[in-house]
C-alpha cells in the first residue's frame, strides 16, 4: 500500500492513481480491436486460473492457479524479441504477434475482415477469438485449444475434426529448455479407440482399446465419435485441474496426480511389449531383450567421447542414435544449458569414469533380466456398482455442465461445417505475382479436394511426408491426382508450402513431378500433383519381392532420368535450384517406371551466378547429406551430386546406405563400396537379382561415378553434366575415386573413425522445425 504523506499529498495521489490504473489494465482478460499485449502486461482469466503473457521470447499461457506451469505456447517454432514483442488484435480482426526484426506471426486472419471481434482468455485456459453479433451471440473464429503444444488440459482434444480434417495432437518439447517440436507425439487413434505415442513418426506406445471411464486414480476422460469429429478428452472432476504433459523423454505424466506416470514411451526399445510398448520391425542385431539405458551421475571419460553439436537433436534423439549404433555404449547432452546436442561414448568408456555426485548426468547401456512387470497403466472400463453410485452422485452437477457445453459446441460445429462447405478464398501475403507465373496452375476449391479424397479417407492415404500426409484423389473428370496436405501444426510445413508452390511453378521437365494446382482454405494448405501410379523408388528398390520387376535396363533408365532431372535443376532452369533432399523415397515412378524427382519443400533457389551458401539450420536426410552440409551448413550443387552418388550406389546394390550392422564390416554402403573398389571386387556390390540382366560396362561405370560423387571434398566431385557424360560413354572416366566421405575403416580403435562411424550409421531422417 502507498502511504500518502500530507506534505506530498498531490504527488502521492497521482502516484496512487497511476499504479491503480496499471493494476487494473494488467488484470484484464480480453483484447479488443486495436489493443495490444506487450512484455510488461498480461491477460488473466476472469477467476484468475490462467495467465497469458510474453516470457522467454514466447507467448505463453500459464496455469492453472500458478505461473510455474506452461500449458500453451503460441509461437513455439518462431521465438521473438521479448522486449519488442506485442500480441495485436487489429481493426480487421487479424490476431498476430509482432516484434522487431522478425516477420509477423499470424495466429488468425479472417477471409472476411471484421471489426467486431474480441480475444478472451477463459477460465478453462482456452484463448479464443470471437466475432460478436448484434443479437448478442458470438462465433468462435480461432482458439488455442485447437493447437495444443506439449500439454493436454480439460477441454482440449486429441483426434480429428471430420469436417475440416484438422488434427489435434500433443507434441513434446525438443529438450527441457527448448520448446520447439520434439521427438514424441501423443495422438488419438479413433478406429482402434486407443491413445498412441509416436517417436519421429514411429509407433512406440499404445494404450489398448478404451471405453468412457476413468484412467488411473483421479483422471476422468470422455470419447466422442460422430460424423463431425472423433476425439479423446480428459475432464475435470471436483474442480481438480488435471494436466497431462508429454515430456521430451517420451514420458506422459499427470502433473496433479498421486501417481503421475500415465505412459512410459521412454522405456520402449522395440523388443518389449509390456506396459503398452510396441514392437519395431528394425532392431539392430547387436541389441537384445533386456538392453536398456540407465542414468548415472559423474564425470565420464572424455577420451572415449565423440561430440555431435547439432542443436536440432534432443536427448531422445541421442538415445535413438546410440541405440542404433553398435559401437555406442552411452550418451549425454552436449549443451547442458538447453539440453540439445549429443555426446556419445563407445565401449569401455566407464573405465576411467569418475562416478561422483555433482557431475553431469549421462546414460549407460546395461543389460537386465527382462520381465513383464506390473503394468503402469491400467484402463478401468468396468466400475463396480458401489463405485459407480459414488461417481454418479458426485458428478451430477458436472454432467449437467457438460451437456450445456456440448450444446454450445454444437453451434460451433455448425459454424465450422458452414465454413468447410463454402468456397471463399483469400490472398496469401508474401506470394505477390508469383502465383500467376503459370497460367495453367489451378486453384482447387476445398470442397473439391474433400470430394476427391472422400473426406481424406485413410484408405486413400499414399504415405506420410515430412510435413504431412499424401492422399490419392480422383477428380470429377476421372483424372487421378496426388494430394499433399500440409500439417497445420508445423510452421515449417507452411514454409515448405510457400517454397514448393513458388518454386515448382517454374519447373517443366519430364523427370520432375508436375504440380497441377493448390488449395488454400482457412488454415488448410494443400498441393495437388500429377499421380504416379508406381509409387516411389524405395518401394521397389529395398524389397526383395517387389524389386523383381526392375531389371538392369529399368535400373539404368531410372539412373539416367534422375541425372537428367538434376542437370535441369542445376543448369537449365531459369534459376539454379538445389534440391537438398534427394533420396529414393523422393523419386516417383510413372506407369512406365520413368523417374520423376519430387518434394521441393526444402529446395533453395539461386541465380546462375551464385555457387553456394550456408545455413545454421540443417534440413534433409542424414545419410544422403554431403559432409560440408551436415557439418558446416554449406550447400551447393555439389551437395546434390553427393546425394546422387549415394542414391546411385543404392540402386546398383539395392541396399540402403545405413543398412549395415556387422561390426566386422563398414557400417555404411559407401564404405562397403570403397572396400570392394580397393580389392578389385566391384561386382560383389551388385545385387544378385540383377546378375542375369546387367551390362558389365554400365555397372562398372555406375559404381565408379557413384564413388566420384561421394568424394570428401566438394571440388573433387563431378558436375551433373560430367556425370551424364561418363554414364552415357560420351567421355572416358579418367579420374580415380579417392577415399569417400564418411568412410568407415575396419580398425575401430581410432577415435576419428568412431566419429565418422557415428555420423553415418546413427543419423536418421530429421527436419528442422524452423525455416531455413
Amino acid at each position: 500500500m502507498v502511504s500518502c504523506k500530507p506534505q506530498h499529498f498531490l504527488l502521492a495521489m497521482s502516484f496512487c492513481w497511476l499504479t491503480t490504473s496499471i493494476h487494473v489494465t494488467s488484470e484484464k482478460h480480453s483484447l479488443k480491436p486495436g489493443e495490444k499485449l506487450n512484455s510488461t502486461t498480461l491477460l488473466r482469466s476472469e477467476k484468475g486460473y490462467y495467465v497469458i503473457k510474453f516470457e522467454r521470447t514466447y507467448l505463453q499461457i500459464y496455469g492453472p492457479k500458478t505461473e510455474n506451469w506452461t500449458v500453451w505456447i503460441g509461437n513455439r517454432n518462431q521465438p521473438v524479441d521479448t522486449d519488442s514483442a506485442v500480441l495485436l488484435l487489429n481493426h480487421s480482426g487479424v490476431l498476430k504477434i509482432e516484434s522487431n526484426h522478425t516477420e509477423p506471426i499470424i495466429l488468425y486472419a479472417s477471409p472476411q475482415p471484421s471489426k467486431h471481434t474480441v480475444a478472451t482468455l477463459l477460465d478453462t485456459g482456452n484463448f479464443v477469438l470471437q466475432q460478436l453479433h448484434s443479437n448478442g451471440t458470438n462465433t468462435t473464429l480461432w482458439q488455442s485449444f485447437d493447437y495444443p503444444t506439449d500439454t493436454l488440459i480439460p477441454g482440449m482434444k486429441l483426434g480429428v475434426n471430420n469436417l475440416s480434417g484438422h488434427k489435434w495432437s500433443v507434441i513434446s518439447w525438443l529438450a527441457d529448455s527448448e520448446v520447439s517440436l520434439g521427438a514424441f507425439e501423443l495422438e488419438w487413434e479413433p478406429t482402434k479407440r486407443e491413445l498412441i505415442i509416436k517417436r519421429r513418426g514411429k509407433l512406440c506406445w499404445a494404450s489398448g482399446n478404451l471405453g468412457n471411464g476413468r484412467l488411473m486414480h483421479d483422471t476422468y476422460y470422455e470419447i466422442v465419435s460422430n460424423e463431425n469429429e472423433s476425439y479423446f478428452s480428459i475432464t475435470t472432476f471436483n474442480e481438480e485441474h488435471t494436466i497431462w504433459t508429454l515430456l521430451e523423454t517420451g514420458q506422459l505424466i499427470n502433473r496433479n496426480g498421486d501417481d503421475n506416470n500415465v505412459a512410459r514411451a521412454d522405456l520402449c526399445y522395440g523388443y518389449n511389449t509390456d506396459e503398452g510398448c510396441q514392437r519395431w520391425e528394425e532392431i539392430p542385431l547387436c541389441r537384445h531383450p533386456g538392453d536398456a539405458f540407465e542414468s548415472r551421475e559423474g564425470y565420464p571419460n572424455q577420451d572415449m567421447a565423440n561430440n555431435l553439436e547439432n542443436s536440432s537433436y534432443g536427448l531422445s534423439d541421442c538415445q535413438d542414435m546410440c541405440w542404433r549404433n553398435c559401437s555406442c555404449a552411452g550418451f549425454k547432452n552436449y549443451n547442458d544449458d538447453d539440453g540439445t546436442g549429443c555426446v556419445f561414448y563407445h565401449k569401455n568408456f566407464t573405465t576411467g569414469t569418475n562416478f561422483a555426485s555433482g557431475g553431469s548426468t549421462f546414460f549407460v547401456l546395461v543389460n537386465k533380466p527382462h520381465h513383464k512387470g506390473k503394468k503402469m497403466w491400467i484402463w478401468i472400463t468396468v466400475v463396480s456398482v458401489v463405485a459407480a453410485m459414488l461417481v454418479i452422485s458426485a458428478t451430477t452437477l458436472a454432467i449437467k455442465k457438460r451437456k450445456q457445453g456440448k450444446k454450445r459446441k454444437g453451434v460451433e460445429t455448425k459454424n465450422m461445417a458452414d465454413l468447410a462447405a463454402s468456397n471463399r478464398f483469400y490472398d496469401v501475403k508474401g506470394f505477390g505475382d508469383e502465383l500467376n507465373i503459370r497460367q495453367n496452375l489451378k486453384v482447387f476449391p476445398f470442397t473439391l479436394v474433400l470430394w476427391a479424397t472422400e473426406d481424406f479417407n485413410p484408405e486413400n492415404k499414399l504415405g506420410e511426408g515430412g510435413f504431412g500426409p499424401v492422399y490419392k484423389g480422383i477428380l470429377p473428370s476421372g483424372q487421378e491426382v496426388a494430394i499433399k496436405r500440409l500439417s497445420k501444426s508445423s510452421r515449417q510445413g507452411i514454409v515448405e508450402f510457400e517454397n514448393e508452390l513458388v518454386l515448382i511453378c517454374e519447373l517443366q521437365h519430364t523427370n520432375l513431378v508436375q504440380l497441377l494446382g493448390y488449395c488454400i482454405h482457412e488454415e488448410e494448405r494443400i498441393l495437388i500433383y500429377e499421380f504416379m501410379s508406381n509409387k516411389s523408388l524405395d518401394y521397389y528398390l529395398f524389397d526383395c519381392d517387389r524389386g523383381k520387376i526392375l531389371d538392369w535396363k529399368k535400373h539404368f533408365n531410372i539412373i539416367g532420368g534422375i541425372s537428367q532431372g538434376l542437370l535441369y535443376l542445376h543448369k537449365y532452369s531459369r534459376l539454379k535450384i538445389i534440391h537438398r533432399d534427394l533420396k529414393a523415397s523422393n523419386i516417383l515412378l510413372d506407369e512406365n517406371m520413368n523417374p520423376k524427382i519430387s518434394d521441393f519443400g526444402l529446395a533453395r533457389m539461386f541465380t546462375q551466378e551464385e555457387s553456394m551458401t550456408n545455413t545454421s539450420r540443417i534440413v534433409g536426410t542424414y545419410g544422403y547429406m554431403s559432409p560440408e552440409y551436415a557439418m558446416e551448413g554449406i550447400f551447393s550443387t555439389k551437395s546434390d551430386v553427393y546425394s546422387f552418388g549415394v542414391l546411385l550406389l543404392e540402386i546398383v546394390s539395392r541396399r540402403r546406405n545405413t543398412s549395415f550392422y556387422d561390426v566386422d564390416q563398414p557400417l555404411n554402403l559407401i564404405g562397403h563400396a570403397w572396400e570392394l573398389w580397393k580389392e578389385g571386387a566391384l561386382l560383389q556390390l551388385v545385387d544378385s537379382s540383377l546378375s542375369e540382366s546387367f551390362d558389365l560396362d554400365e555397372v562398372k561405370r555406375c559404381i565408379h561415378v557413384g564413388l566420384l560423387c561421394v568424394a570428401q571434398y566438394a571440388n573433387d566431385r563431378p558436375t551433373m553434366s560430367n556425370v551424364i557424360s561418363m554414364l552415357t560413354k560420351e567421355c572416358s572416366i579418367v579420374t580415380l575415386p579417392q577415399r569417400p566421405a564418411f568412410y568407415l575403416e575396419r580398425d575401430y580403435s581410432n577415435k576419428k573413425v568412431f566419429s565418422e562411424e557415428l555420423n553415418t550409421d546413427s543419423m536418421e531422417e530429421i527436419t528442422a522445425s524452423s525455416s531455413v
